[in-house]
């Protein structure tokens, strides 16, 4: 500064370089915990920095941009959530037929509605900023049709019972895949299925199927179930007939064989002694027959009844009697 008030040219030399101080001070940042820092240079990409204080060429030479790589982000499909608008916080659900109503393997229709979690790759933040554009609506995209080819691929009656917990690890990995492919630096953390069922326009026709379905298979069991019950009663009857007509047979068997052996035996005796022989068989058959009825002795000599003592009927007790 002059004494006359003007300014000269060792003045101009030193506001010049405090404005240019000024200016490559300005080049100083600070990155967020959780976020990474893009440097670029002339509007090309120069390499990321971690959080803290960091530096970069200043405006216009050089810029930074700040991604939040650990958060979480969710996108909806086939939904959409918006706030009450009476003012209470509560949210409410608004369904998007043209997202969720989905072609299954077996020709039916399914109204599905899910969840995809993601973030930012961390490793490649660069990818996510300058490889797409409209990031969200590329993961929408993505999200939707592996939706669309895992369903296309099963049965809706397994859509909605079984394969639940199959379709969600499938269509992540399918998302993940087709991100890589598309160098998108999105990692897709998970697929969370909120509602599988068929469209409104037939929800009472597909229940009254699933009823009917379900009486079958329970109708289906019960039948298997007594089948079970009776096969094997039957088979254990039969078994137990064709063993008692085995032993039936070789009970007769074995008794014919002994009647035969007896007679046979008989016969020798016979054969030795015939009128002896014939003697005994007589006493012995009258014996079996007469043994237990009532007898009254004749003497033919005599012409009357032989009195005798009847020693069993005085030997056996009457009924009732008391010592």
């Amino acid at each position: 500064m002059l004494p006359g008030g003007g300014i000269g040219g060792r003045g101009l030399l030193a506001v010049a370089l405090v404005g240019v101080i000024l200016w490559l001070l300005s080049g100083f940042y600070t990155v967020g915990p959780n976020q990474v820092g893009l440097n670029m240079v002339f509007g090309r990409y120069e390499g990321k920095t971690a959080s803290g204080l960091n530096y970069n060429w200043p405006y216009p030479i050089g810029s930074v941009l700040k991604l939040a790589v650990t958060d979480r982000n969710s996108t909806n499909i086939g939904f959409t959530i918006s706030q009450d608008s009476r003012g209470l916080g509560n949210q409410i659900s608004y369904p998007q037929p043209a997202e969720s109503l989905m072609l299954t393997g077996d020709e039916n229709i399914a109204d599905v509605r899910f969840t995809v979690n993601w973030q930012i790759d961390p490793v490649h933040p660069e990818d996510y900023a300058f490889n797409i554009a409209h990031q969200r609506d590329a993961v929408k995209a993505v999200a939707e049709s592996a939706m669309r080819e895992v369903i296309g691929r099963s049965q809706i009656q397994r859509i909605l019972t079984a394969d639940r917990k199959v379709i969600e690890p499938a269509v992540q990995e399918l998302m993940q895949k087709v991100l890589n492919s598309y160098r998108a630096g999105i990692l897709v953390l998970q697929v969370q299925l909120q509602s599988v069922g068929p469209p409104e326009q037939v929800i009472a026709a597909f229940r009254d199927v699933t009823a009917a379905q379900q009486d079958q298979d329970r109708m289906r069991n019960e039948a298997e179930a007594y089948a079970n019950q009776i096969v094997p009663e039957a088979r254990g009857a039969a078994a137990a007939i064709v063993q008692q007509a085995q032993g039936y047979r070789e009970q007769t068997v074995a008794e014919a064989k002994g009647q035969a052996a007896r007679f046979d035996q008989i016969y020798e005796q016979y054969k030795k002694a015939p009128d002896v022989t014939r003697q005994r068989i007589y006493l012995e058959t009258m014996e079996r027959v007469l043994g237990g009825a009532d007898k009254v002795i004749v003497d033919e000599s005599n012409g009357g009844v032989v009195p005798f003592l009847p020693l069993p009927q005085l030997t056996s007790k009457p009924e009732g009697y008391r010592k």
